[in-house]
């Protein structure tokens, strides 16, 4: 079975931020990659704040999904702030599908996930559609 194209995986500062540029199909071959990588910048390197650009992502699998998820909850667990943005109709769909979509901060861009991060506004009650707190 074909492997498919590599993903590109760099890094780079903006401010106090890293981001984290992902370009090409995140799936089973190369999540493992991905999550490494996530799980060392946050783990190891203590990052505050760490945006995963995914704009030049077009497909995401289950396998992908559970690496980004895996990365999000060791960035709660470490008061790491964590945020995607750039997401493909593809990967948005099924982030919907599982009902992650809510889960995550997600931003339209580069320049929506470094004005949140200069506010301190958070994405995520707007995406939940719901500002009421805790469900019962």
């Amino acid at each position: 079975m074909p492997s498919g194209p590599p993903i590109k995986i760099s890094t780079r500062q903006l401010g106090d931020a890293t981001v984290l540029d992902l370009a090409g199909d995140i799936t089973l071959f190369n999540s493992p990659e991905i999550r490494k990588t996530l799980l060392g910048l946050l783990k190891e390197q203590r990052l505050p704040r760490l945006i995963v650009n995914m704009t030049a992502v077009k497909y995401v699998d289950s396998s992908g999904i559970a690496s980004l998820v895996e990365g999000l909850k060791l960035s709660r667990d470490l008061g790491s702030r964590f945020m995607l943005y750039g997401l493909s109709k593809p990967a948005k769909t099924v982030l919907e599908l599982t009902h992650l979509l809510r889960v995550f901060e997600v931003h339209a861009n580069e320049q929506d996930a470094l004005a949140a991060l200069a506010t301190g506004t958070n994405n995520l009650a707007r995406s939940a559609g719901d500002s009421s707190g805790e469900s019962a």
